[in-house]
Parts: structure tokens; C-alpha cells; sequence
């Protein structure tokens, strides 16, 4: 029987929504694997919407479930409808959705709040003990919902590859363990069932976040 695989999106577009190359190649991988991806998002207003040629906010308003829908290719389902039940792993990719529409962490950071939706979902995954996968930004979801647990993304000291590494901070602050890892490279936290890795928090070419997106699909895939 194939794994069936949640895939959570934020949207669609790497500075309101999903990353688009992350989700791409979490769903390739799947693909892969012989996994079955099944695709949700919640039917929420988005934060903003932003230009993504000006890197600006823009009036218009969006909404969360029917921008993941681009990705989706259409085949996406509301995340209230979501049953741990017949499911056997769950996958959060990154972009700056999850940190604006997951969640409040673009503007709180460790102060944030998590969408209920969504700490609802992650919280049945963990109570069930199936795999979760988290790249990018995602990790910080678990970092505020599950204490103690560990995750990385990426390297703890800025610096032109790691320009996002103060988020390592603030998990640790949280009572996260973070591990750094380098861009191709997974951290598995066996205890608590939590696949990791940094993708697009590191200024790495894009095939190098691409095979450890992969790698984090095979581990999850594996401990399914």
C-alpha cells in the first residue's frame, strides 16, 4: 500500500505563501517514493498579498486555500477536512506564508500564535507518532508547539549563506534544540518523529536545497 502523505501549503509564492520550489519538490520526491500526496491548505484570508517582481505589499486580498490551489494543480482539499486517520505522514514546506499565514511568527517571532487549524493538525501527527516533515521556516511551527524538541534550520550564525539564522535563536528560546545542518543534510528527532531541513534558509543553488528536500521526503517516507 502507498504512504498517504499530507502536504500542508500557505499559499502560493515565497513571500506570502508557499515556496513554490519547495512544495514543487516535496510533491516530486513523493512522487518518488511511490507516496500518495495528498494536498491542504486552510480556507483563510491571507496576511497581505506582496509584488513579488517589487518585494511590496499590494491592496488586493487573497485567500490561502484557493492560492494553494495553483500549486495543487486544483487537487487540494480544505485543512478542517483533514483526518489523521487515513493518513500516515504530514509535510509543511516553507516560505513566509507559514511564518504570516500558519502562524504569526513574521510579526511576534517566538511570541507568536500558531493558527488552530494548523497546531490542531501537527498535534494529532505527534499524538498519533507519524512523521512530520518540516523545511525551511516551517520547523519554527513545532518549535513553539512541541518544547524540548529538536529541528534545525540551518546554521545559528548569520552570515551571506545563512541570512536567516537568527530564528535559530529565537527556537532556542523556545526549548528547541536546534542542530546545525548544512543545506543537503536532514535532522531526525526519533523521539518525537520531526524531519528537518533548512532548504531556502540557506543561500545554497537551487538543485542543493532540491536533494535535501529530498532527503527529509525519503526519512519521513521511511518512518511512515
Amino acid at each position: 500500500m502507498a504512504k498517504r502523505v499530507a502536504v500542508v501549503l500557505a499559499g502560493c509564492g515565497v513571500f506570502d505563501g508557499s515556496e513554490i520550489h519547495e512544495a514543487s519538490a516535496v510533491l516530486v520526491h513523493l512522487s518518488r517514493e511511490g507516496a500518495q500526496a495528498e494536498v491542504y491548505a486552510p480556507n483563510i484570508p491571507q496576511m497581505h498579498v506582496v509584488d513579488h517582481m517589487k518585494g511590496q505589499p499590494t491592496p488586493e486580498q487573497r485567500n490561502v486555500l484557493v492560492e494553494s490551489a495553483r500549486i495543487a494543480r486544483g487537487n487540494i482539499r480544505d485543512l478542517a477536512k483533514l483526518d489523521v486517520k487515513g493518513l500516515d505522514a504530514l509535510i509543511i514546506p516553507g516560505g513566509f506564508g507559514v511564518a504570516k499565514n500558519l502562524s504569526t511568527w513574521a510579526t511576534q517571532g517566538k511570541n507568536c500564535s500558531i493558527s488552530r487549524e494548523v497546531e490542531d493538525v501537527l498535534r494529532a501527527f505527534h499524538a498519533a507518532q507519524k512523521p512530520i516533515g518540516l523545511c525551511c521556516i516551517s520547523p519554527v511551527l513545532a518549535a513553539k508547539i512541541f518544547p524540548g524538541c529538536e529541528l534545525t534550520v540551518g546554521h545559528d550564525t548569520e552570515c551571506e549563506q545563512w541570512p536567516y539564522a537568527k530564528t535559530a535563536e529565537s527556537m532556542k528560546e523556545l526549548g528547541c534544540r536546534h542542530v546545525n545542518k548544512h543545506v543537503g543534510e536532514i535532522h531526525v528527532d526519533g523521539r518525537n518523529k520531526l524531519v528537518s531541513t533548512s532548504a531556502f534558509m540557506c543561500n545554497a543553488p537551487i538543485h542543493e536545497i532540491y536533494d535535501g528536500i529530498g532527503k527529509m521526503v525519503q526519512e519521513v517516507v521511511r518512518l511512515a
